[in-house]
Formats: C-alpha cells, structure tokens, sequence
C-alpha cells in the first residue's frame, strides 16, 4: 500500500491544477535543474506535437535526472521529428473507424466515445497524437445523434468513454451523457480509460462519482499508469474512494524504452498496482506512431519481459502483453517466452 499523507484528494480544485498545467519547456527544465541544452530539442519537437505537464505530476519527478521515467514520458526530444518508414500518422487505423464524430466503432459488442478531445498531459508516445479531435468535438445535437447511433445497434453491450482523456470532460457533461446510456435497454456495462487521475488525483471527486455512479450501469475504470513512481498517496487515495464507490479498476500500461522496459519497473509496478486494489489489466507494445519511434522495444525483449513477469508474479498480477493491429476483431496477444527453471 502507498503510504504518506491521505490529505482528501478534493482539497485543490483539479480545474485550477489543469489550467495551471506547463506548457513552456524552459520552465519545465527550469523546474526539475536540468540541462539547459535540453531545451532547443523540446521546443522543436513541442512546436508538433506540444508539451503539458500538470504540478501534481512534476511532483513525482527526481530533480537533475534527465532519464526520470516519468520525465521521459512527458518530454519532447529531438528524435520525435525523425521519419521513420514504419511510423505512420493513424498506426491503427482508426480514422477508418471513426464512424460518425464522436465515435470510434473498432470491435464487435463495444465502442469508444471520443468525449473529449483535452487531455491533463501529453504523453509523448500516445498513439493519437495526430488525431483529428477538431473533428469529433461534439454539439448537443451531435451528442444525440451519437447515441443514435447506439440505440440502433443493439448487439452494443459496453460504451467506452475515451478521449483525449474522458475525465477532462464537466461532471455535468458526464452525468447527462451516462443517464442517456443508462437509458439504451441493450447497454450493459460502461467503461472509463483514463490517465487523468494518474497526473491528476484532485480529478476524482464526489461529483465524478456521482456523475459515473448515478445509473444501472456497472463501471469499469482502466487507469493508464506505466510505472510505479507514479503511484504517489494523493493517487492512492484516489483510488480507493473510486473502489468505495464500486468501480473495478484495472490498468493498461504501455511499455517503453527507457521507460519500464526492465523486469524490476514492470515487477514494482505490477506489486504497486495490485497493492493499491488495481489489476494489470494490459501491457501494450508500442504502437507505430510518428514521432515516437524512440520508444520503441522490440518484441522479443517484450515477450522475454512478459515470461519473467509470469516467473516472479501470481498470474493475476501478470498483465496481458499485446498489441493493437488495424482492422483485426480484439487486441492481438503476443504470448511470453516462458523462463526454464
């Protein structure tokens, strides 16, 4: 279990903390004593694709270090503007499957609601980085047309909010939206993929509870953390009232070069997550996004990592190790190379 103070997570106004957010580089570099040379390379790399770090997260970084994990996750580097051949704008394909604005409709059984297009930090690895939010940020009436959508396809079982990030969305816009899919009969389950609380614990409110908790539906929420040093008390204390409210909580991870790309940070963070009442629920391998090809592990070291997670971990602890391929019906699983005693 995360121990420190469990001040209530509600104490700042998580709206003040995502306003507040660092966008500049110098101030970035300024703040944790890092090189300055570092900073010609991220305003570069941040003109394309920009920078946003929230207080609460820079808190959890080591000042001087400029391989902090969580550094690395968040700072833009030369190598982003590389091209790559492999490393394509859409690696999955995903404006192909962006049914009507607001909606991505990949599987069978489940879709994603794009419910916004903000987001509390700018991961530099994210798959959507250059996706066209502009075009998916919906009026009221586009709402409605949206759930439309949903109410004619019945063989919909699960909504997924997703974004951006979901929870950068108003409790109002939350609560209004989940009533009218608590409202859809064939509806069953709704889910949240969110990193907000992660960067941003003050995110998890009463409100927000209320907001998610208020219908029918079951709620599932999959944070995305990718390294223990994440998992600071204010995170730990929001997790637990989320588990109070009845939410399951899982964790989709992605794994990274420099990162977590060793047995020890995927270990600690699977005894972190598991500590906290949160289960490895997906370790991605990285998809081949444009500009984040620095990130890149191959998948033998993958596999290799996934079979020493099964050898030193109880199975439930042990994420599923996976990759998401453009235009194929569930996540494709790469299985482990299991370790010979």
């Amino acid at each position: 279990m995360i121990h420190g103070s469990l001040a209530p997570v509600e104490s700042v106004n998580w709206q003040s903390l995502l306003a507040g957010s660092i966008t500049d580089p110098r101030i970035l570099l300024s703040r944790l004593d890092l090189d300055p040379a570092l900073l010609g390379p991220a305003r570069a790399a941040s003109a394309d694709f920009s920078l946003r770090v929230p207080e609460p997260y820079l808190s959890r970084m080591q000042r001087g270090n400029p391989t902090d994990p969580l550094l690395r996750q968040v700072l833009p580097v030369g190598e982003e503007l590389l091209e790559h051949p492999d490393f394509v704008l859409d690696p999955l394909g995903e404006q192909q499957t962006n049914a009507r604005p607001g909606i991505i409709h990949k599987y069978h059984g489940r879709l994603l609601l794009v419910v916004s297009g903000g987001c509390a930090v700018n991961c530099r690895y994210c798959f959507r980085r250059h996706f066209p939010y502009e075009d998916n940020n919906l009026s009221t009436d586009e709402w409605r047309e949206a759930l439309d959508y949903i109410r004619q396809d019945d063989s919909i079982a699960e909504v997924i909010y997703s974004g951006g990030d979901p929870l950068a969305a108003s409790d109002r816009r939350l609560a209004w939206l989940t009533r009218e899919i608590a409202d859809i009969a064939h509806v069953r389950r709704l889910r949240v993929h969110t990193r907000l609380p992660v960067v941003i614990p003050q995110r998890v409110t009463s409100e927000l509870i209320d907001a998610l908790c208020g219908t029918r539906l079951p709620v599932s929420m999959v944070l995305h953390c990718n390294h223990a040093n994440e998992l600071d008390s204010q995170l730990g204390s929001a997790i637990q009232t989320l588990r109070q409210a009845g939410v399951m909580l899982l964790n989709q991870a992605v794994l990274l070069r420099g990162v977590n790309d060793n047995i020890e940070a995927q270990v600690a963070l699977s005894e972190a997550l598991g500590d906290n009442g949160v289960l490895p629920y997906y370790l991605h391998v990285l998809d081949h996004v444009k500009g984040a090809q620095h990130f890149h592990v191959d998948d033998d070291t993958a596999r290799r990592l996934s079979g020493e997670l099964l050898a030193r971990l109880p199975g439930f602890l042990v994420p599923r190790l996976v990759r998401e391929v453009a235009g194929a019906t569930s996540k494709t699983p790469l299985p482990p190379t299991l370790i010979s005693q």
